[in-house]
Parts: structure tokens; C-alpha cells; sequence
């Protein structure tokens, strides 16, 4: 009875959403970024997709199934933004390109050591807030702290602004390196090139996943992952003759949870349609910033004096909230998470298990989300602004950020291990 109840308010909020969503945003494209990110939380809940997974199953349960999922997508986005960009002009575009100097490698530092801490990242914190909420709000305070206080650091130092080594055009988005200036001479505007490079770049990071998932193997020290082998249990659908008005169809199209390669495909097929419809990739940490000023604002700090303090527009502190693009693409997740669970039956489930949590976790969770918002800065994004977007945008920096948030995870995860 009570997840009848849940069906229902799902597609009640489902609708009312969207409705609010075309009627109430004030542009087309406000509502376009809302139902990307229904879109995106839907799909991140529904396949126990997150980035932070990538490394932190890896050192808990010794399964990196996850970050060679992850790889792939990189991979896959690479290939089909290709299709955007190759007849423009790059410069058009708010490409991603960010630049490579010591920023960029303690940014990812700092991340990987942050999600190891709070089991969640700067999208990931977002569906946290349904399933996990008091870890959640913990995490979100301190990684908006983070990143409010590292937005001087961003707009000023030449150490985080300034790239060791950029290519042409490169030099005209963020300073960083663009890969097809290197193959310029391939026939393609240098994506033939920057694919198969990206493609070689991807196999290595694969490769290297699956030799540790196998060492973790032999040594017994691989556990897998539960919601991985739910993902991946068989259904015996053919001992009984498909009915469209049925248990077994609902359950098959809201409720068994979507194997992590769908996860990805959706994932990225929204990626592609935002780069598409918004000439920009997905984002999701700076307005956390802002967030964190307008508490400030509450509580009687001015704007002007938060706008002296980052070097940011007054603006973005005043604004109205949902006339901020990744504002409303941002909530958008949280609402898409929301009726996955809801849709599938798990929503007080879910929400019950992750309210039980001690003062030492807080502590944990506050450090965590501290590190991931002050990296961010340092790194000029989070893991969709520093990673999945640039990799997909073929810029160079997010490779080496990928390396450098791996072992921030790696170190993250063995001092939580022996302080726990």
C-alpha cells in the first residue's frame, strides 16, 4: 500500500514539475535546463550511478566495474560532441578547456580526498539530499564554504589562471590545451585525431582499472558491490506472457534499477544535447558559492561585500534564484532523484536508511565537503566541470585531473581507514 502511494505522488510530482517548469520559468531555456536535470537525477539514481564511486568502490569493495563505466562515457561523449563541433567554430562554444599549472593538480588532490571523506561529489551531494539528507546538508554547507572562500584564489592567482603549456585555440577559451590543435593535420579539423588519442587515453585508464580489480581478486580482498550485483541480477520475464497493464511492466520500466552501462548512455546523451542546445557542457559547483552568500545575505552580510570579497557580480547574489540557469538544472537533479525513488517504491526506504549518522561522520563530512568546494576553485571545476566536461570537450586538463583525484581519493580513503 505504501509504495502504491509512492507510484502515485511520483507522477504527481512528475507532472506538477513540469508544468511549474513551462509555466513558471522564465525562459525556454530555463526549462530546457530544468528537464536536463530531472533528466540527469533520474538517471544517476536509478543506475547507482556517481563519480565519486569511481574510486571509493575501488578501495572499499575492489570493484572498479564503475570507473571503467565511467571511461567508457568520457570516451563515448568524446566521439558524439564530435558531431557538434566539427563543421563550428570552437571558439563559439564555452568549451572547457581549462588550464594545466599546480591549481589543477592539487584541485584534483584535493577533490578525490574530499569524496573519500563525504561519499559524494559536487553531483552527487545533490541526489545525497534525498537519500542521504543529514550527510548531505553537512556536505553542501561546507563544500559551498569551500567554494565561496576559494573564489578570490580562482579570479586572482596567476598559479590557478595561468597554463604551463595551451594550444591555439586553447588560448582563446581558458589557457589549457585543446587536442585537435595537435592533429590539425588529419583531414578532420584534428578531431580524427584527438578521438583516437582520447580512445588510446581511455584503454590505458581501463586497462589499469581491470589489472586492479583482478590483483583485488587474487589477493581476496574484493568484496563487489551490492548495488552492483542488483543492477546485474537476471529476471526470469519469459515465464509469463508480456501483459502492457501489469506488475511485472511496471516494475521493468520504473523500478528494477538500470545497469550502469544504460546509466551511462542516458547520462551522456543529455550531456551531448546540453552542449548542443546551451554551447556548454554540464556544471555544478560554482553556484554553491553563491548558495553560501546568500546565507550570508540572510544574515546580514551585503551583497556588495560578498561581490568585494570573490570578484564576483553583485548580481549573482540578488538575482532570483530560478533565473539562474544551473540553479534550476541543479534542483532539477534533486527532483529527478526524487522521482526515481519515488516511481520505483524506495523513497522512505532510502531516505530512513540515511538519517542515522554520528558526530565523528559530521566531522568527516565537513572536512570532505571543505576539500571538494576549495578544489573546485583551485581546479577551475568539480567532477563534471573538471573532468567529464573537459574530457568530453577534449581538453587535456581533465585527464590529468582524473589522475590526480584518483590518488586524492586513494589517499582520502587509507586516512579515513585509520582513523575510523
Amino acid at each position: 500500500m505504501k509504495k502504491n502511494i509512492e507510484y502515485i505522488l511520483g507522477f504527481v510530482l512528475l507532472i506538477s514539475i513540469i508544468l511549474w517548469g513551462r509555466f513558471g520559468l522564465s525562459s525556454t531555456m530555463l526549462f530546457f535546463r530544468l528537464l536536463a536535470g530531472i533528466g540527469l537525477g533520474y538517471a544517476l539514481a536509478r543506475s547507482f550511478f556517481g563519480f565519486a564511486g569511481t574510486v571509493n568502490r575501488m578501495c572499499h569493495t575492489g570493484s572498479t566495474k564503475l570507473m571503467r563505466v565511467v571511461v567508457g562515457m568520457f570516451l563515448g561523449s568524446a566521439i558524439v560532441t564530435t558531431g557538434v563541433l566539427l563543421m563550428q567554430d570552437p571558439a563559439g562554444f564555452d568549451l572547457w578547456v581549462n588550464p594545466i599549472n599546480i591549481g589543477l593538480i592539487l584541485g584534483g588532490l584535493l577533490f578525490g580526498f574530499g569524496m573519500a571523506f563525504s561519499f559524494c561529489c559536487a553531483s552527487g551531494v545533490l541526489t545525497d539530499l534525498v537519500t542521504g539528507l543529514p550527510r548531505a546538508l553537512i556536505t553542501l554547507f561546507f563544500f559551498g564554504l569551500g567554494v565561496f572562500i576559494g573564489f578570490p584564489v580562482q579570479t586572482t592567482a596567476g598559479w590557478v589562471r595561468n597554463s604551463w603549456f595551451s594550444t591555439a585555440v586553447g588560448e582563446k577559451l581558458y589557457g589549457g590545451v585543446y587536442l585537435p590543435d595537435l592533429f590539425k593535420w588529419d583531414g578532420l579539423n584534428g578531431y580524427l585525431g584527438a578521438i583516437i588519442l582520447t580512445a588510446i587515453l581511455s584503454g590505458i585508464f581501463v586497462w589499469i582499472a581491470k589489472i586492479v580489480e583482478d590483483r583485488n581478486k587474487a589477493r581476496k580482498t574484493y568484496t563487489g558491490t551490492e548495488s552492483e550485483r542488483i543492477q546485474y541480477q537476471t529476471y526470469n520475464d519469459n515465464e509469463e506472457p508480456f501483459k502492457l497493464f501489469s506488475k511485472k511492466t511496471y516494475e521493468k520500466l520504473f523500478v528494477r534499477p538500470w545497469k550502469l552501462g544504460v546509466g551511462a548512455t542516458v547520462i551522456g546523451a543529455i550531456f551531448v544535447m546540453l552542449m548542443s542546445v546551451t554551447k556548454a557542457g554540464w556544471g555544478a559547483s560554482t553556484p554553491y558559492g553563491f548558495w553560501f552568500g546568500r546565507l550570508l545575505i540572510s544574515f546580514g552580510v551585503s551583497p556588495e561585500k560578498l561581490a568585494s570579497f570573490t570578484n564576483k557580480p553583485v548580481g549573482v547574489y540578488t538575482m532570483p534564484f530560478f533565473d539562474h540557469p544551473i540553479n534550476v538544472q541543479n534542483v532539477g537533479i534533486i527532483l529527478g532523484t526524487l522521482i526515481a525513488l519515488l516511481l520505483a517504491g524506495n523513497l522512505i526506504k532510502s531516505f530512513k536508511g540515511g538519517l542515522s549518522i554520528t558526530f565523528k561522520d559530521s566531522i568527516f563530512f565537513a572536512i570532505g565537503g571543505l576539500c571538494m568546494g576549495f578544489g573546485t576553485r583551485l581546479a577551475n571545476g568539480c567532477n563534471v566541470g573538471a573532468l567529464y566536461t573537459p574530457i568530453a570537450n577534449f581538453s587535456l586538463s581533465g585527464w590529468i585531473f582524473f589522475i590526480f583525484l584518483i590518488a586524492g581519493g586513494i589517499i582520502g580513503y587509507k586516512v579515513n581507514k585509520k582513523t575510523c
